[in-house]
């Protein structure tokens, strides 16, 4: 009887084979883990970004629907002045500036509320107590307590409109994971308070 010393060599896989086998399997493995680890770790990321524009939105839109006008919303000439002075065809009393006036909030309660789009220039959630998103009655909001926002108000012509009579509105989110969306609108002045 004779034995066949190929067939037999052939059997089989070498320990060699086997190991580097092992560590080729083993590197992907890893780096399947790592794609699927970095996703997970990610993958709330698009709610931050959609919660923070959201906030965004809604702040500017608050922000543009308020008044832009050459007096103090609470000036008695507020509707017709044709200018930011005090007399006839201006205000009776109170020039609208940017920023708030003294003792005016966002949120009014025991203070006056904003009442011009002027008013929202400097306003920082942050800065507040308790510091956080709020809704429109001053109420905190639990759920955006990672989140905080900030304001710009400055006057930037629009085209053909001039500086004086467009406003340029920044509002800044920052939340978790280093998210930031800034949002930028206009406010112009409408007739019949434009300079004739």
């Amino acid at each position: 009887m004779s034995i066949d010393c190929a067939a037999s060599n052939s059997r089989g896989v070498s320990l060699v084979e086997l190991i580097v086998f092992i560590v080729v399997v083993s590197a992907g493995v890893a780096g399947i883990l790592a794609v699927l680890s970095e996703t997970t770790r990610t993958s709330a990321d698009p709610l931050i970004q959609r919660q923070a524009l959201a906030i965004a939105q809604s702040l500017i839109e608050e922000i543009e629907l308020m008044p832009f006008t050459w007096c103090d919303p609470d000036d008695p000439q507020a509707a017709t002045a044709t200018g930011a002075f005090v007399g006839p065809a201006g205000c009776a009393a109170a020039v609208e500036a940017v920023g708030p006036e003294a003792g005016e909030t966002r949120y009014g309660g025991a203070a006056a509320p904003f009442d011009n789009v002027n008013d929202y220039h400097g306003y920082d959630s942050a800065a507040e107590t308790p510091a956080g998103i709020k809704d429109i009655t001053g109420a905190a909001i639990p759920a955006l307590a990672g989140f905080a926002v900030a304001v710009s108000v400055a006057p930037a012509g629009l085209g053909g409109i001039a500086a004086a009579d467009a406003l340029l509105v920044t509002v800044t989110v920052t939340g978790p994971a280093n998210t930031v969306v800034t949002l930028q609108g206009y406010r112009t002045r409408h007739a019949p308070n434009a300079v004739p």
